[in-house]
């Protein structure tokens, strides 16, 4: 296709399968089974030297399960997945991540004001973010979710990307704006509760699912801050509950399998008192969905956050335990997301040393 012709700011014409006429209507790059990931630019389009891919928990969980940890394995996947499709999304999560890089070049009609040399973090999904690997992905050993690595990738007029701040480690930051629309969305459904109450009634309580992780310690800081009354973080073992706990971000740590509906529920209304007013289910794994509905108070709000979530359990799951809550699917995108995320790291040390130790476990 002509770079001449006219082009979609989302991204419909790198879109090669399936392709008109056999499509019956258009597809999107994320439902596509395969994008145009070659480097020549669109006028609106930018092109990124990619540094470092950080795929999504889900997505890495289920490729390091599946080849029982065999890095030389998980690393020989993703290179056929990228090969074949364009772009990095795992077939059976339907997940991807996104990546860190620098700006190579900026097509004249580009609306998202970056320049050339700008080192900057994606913040849409490579599941739709074409992409092309041109190293091999020599340096990675397939045995953690950051991937160094050499190659290209093409963001549209209607993405969304950051420029890195200078000050926090890149590493440190692409780790937090991976995860950022999940404290972005928590703090705002929080703070709709306290505004709603009106200083009437009680602060809202609020249980974090996956409270150690990433995304789960992000939510519990951005809880704090938008006014919870009081707050649980969820776990499933010994070692996560002591980091938790040490880290002062949750008021406290309860320590459950989020799969058994019965022990997690428990474990929230021992913690709090009751039932949370809102739940953000944080975690990688299937079969949280019941758990979390049954931990939630009648006309609360359940946050799903994880791509291992299945809706129809989820809405099945409400309607069989008689439960009247609001559930929301986590949306990675939230205005000020990645500035509100970056902003809890630089005032939260105890959050911020959470982060610094899993950053250096990795690259042990």
């Amino acid at each position: 296709m002509s770079r001449t012709t006219p082009s979609s700011p989302v991204g419909l014409h790198r879109v090669i399968a399936p392709a008109a006429p056999a499509a019956p209507a258009l597809v999107l790059p994320q439902a596509a089974e395969r994008l145009d990931a070659s480097p020549e630019l669109w006028p609106d389009e930018v092109r990124i030297r990619v540094q470092t891919l950080n795929l999504d928990a889900a997505s890495y969980r289920q490729l390091a399960t599946k080849h029982a940890g065999d890095g030389t394995a998980v690393r020989a996947e993703v290179l056929a997945i990228v090969a074949d499709r364009g772009k990095m999304q795992n077939p059976v999560t339907g997940s991807g991540g996104m990546l860190v890089g620098v700006v190579e070049e900026v097509g004249p009609a580009s609306p998202l004001g970056l320049r050339v040399g700008d080192h900057v973090a994606s913040l849409v999904s490579l599941s739709l973010t074409p992409l092309r690997i041109d190293d091999e992905l020599a340096r990675w050993d397939g045995r953690s979710e950051q991937v160094p690595v050499d190659g290209t990738a093409i963001l549209f007029g209607r993405s969304i990307v950051a420029v890195l701040p200078d000050d926090l480690p890149a590493a440190l930051a692409m780790m937090v704006m991976d995860v950022c629309g999940a404290p972005a969305l928590t703090e705002r459904v929080v703070r709709r509760y306290v505004s709603d109450r009106g200083g009437d009634g009680p602060a809202p309580t609020v249980a974090v699912i996956g409270g150690a992780g990433k995304s789960g310690s992000l939510s519990l800081a951005a809880a704090r801050r938008a006014g919870a009354g009081r707050t649980v973080g969820v776990v499933p073992v010994e070692h996560e509950r002591e980091t938790l706990a040490a880290s002062g971000v949750a008021d406290t740590v309860a320590l459950a399998d989020a799969r058994d509906p019965v022990a997690l529920s428990s474990a929230v209304e021992a913690a709090l008192g009751g039932p949370a007013d809102v739940t953000v289910v944080c975690v990688d794994v299937p079969g949280c969905e019941h758990g979390a509905i049954l931990a939630t108070a009648e006309g609360g709000t359940v946050i799903f956050f994880s791509m291992a979530t299945s809706f129809s359990a989820a809405a099945l799951g409400a309607e069989g335990l008689a439960a009247d809550v609001t559930m929301l699917v986590g949306n990675g995108f939230t205005p000020g997301h990645a500035e509100l995320a970056l902003d809890l790291m630089r005032t939260e040390p105890g959050l911020r040393a959470m982060f610094e130790d899993r950053l250096a476990r990795e690259a042990a």
